[in-house]
């Protein structure tokens, strides 16, 4: 039984071997005798120059800049007063979500990123431009901010803090 099935695979794969493969060998030729590869040839290498940096005299722009006291303007932030805990977040992160009456007081209750509650009033600093509450209606509380430009001259501008549904 061994034996016939030796005998069939020999005899099967022999079969295989034997075929008329010119068309297929002169296809390969005729196709391959037009493809020649180019190569593009390489780009020319430019020296290297040397870079001389001189701007030893300019302000490092990886440094961050001092806040200074002196400066442009009239107007210029409180740097002696005790910061407020609200001041240690940008005005981005926090979230007015809700309003308190009490004696005729309007206070804004204010939620931190890391799930603080705090109550604000009219007064109250919050935001890390010193920003100075001074308005909280039942939808905003509205602050006056003083910012730095580049120029180092203060200037004053308003922001609001939306209720958060």
């Amino acid at each position: 039984m061994k034996r016939l099935a030796i005998v069939l695979i020999v005899t099967g794969l022999s079969g295989c071997g034997s075929g008329d493969m010119d068309d297929l060998h002169r296809f390969v030729a005729e196709t391959g005798k037009d493809m020649q590869g180019k190569i593009d040839p390489l780009p020319e290498v430019k020296a290297y120059e040397p870079f001389s940096y001189a701007a030893f005299d300019l302000p490092d722009p990886f440094k961050p800049r001092k806040l200074s006291t002196g400066g442009g303007g009239g107007m210029q932030p409180d740097l002696t007063r005790p910061k407020e805990p609200l001041e240690a977040f940008s005005l981005e992160t926090l979230k007015m979500v809700g309003v308190l009456s009490q004696n005729g007081v309007n206070q804004a209750v204010i939620k931190t990123p890391d799930n603080a509650i705090y109550h604000i009033k009219k007064g109250n600093y919050m935001g890390q431009n010193f920003g100075l509450v001074t308005q909280i209606s039942d939808s905003e509380v509205t602050l006056r901010e003083i910012v730095q430009d580049s120029a180092g001259d203060w200037s004053e501008r308003t922001s609001t803090l939306n209720l958060q549904e």
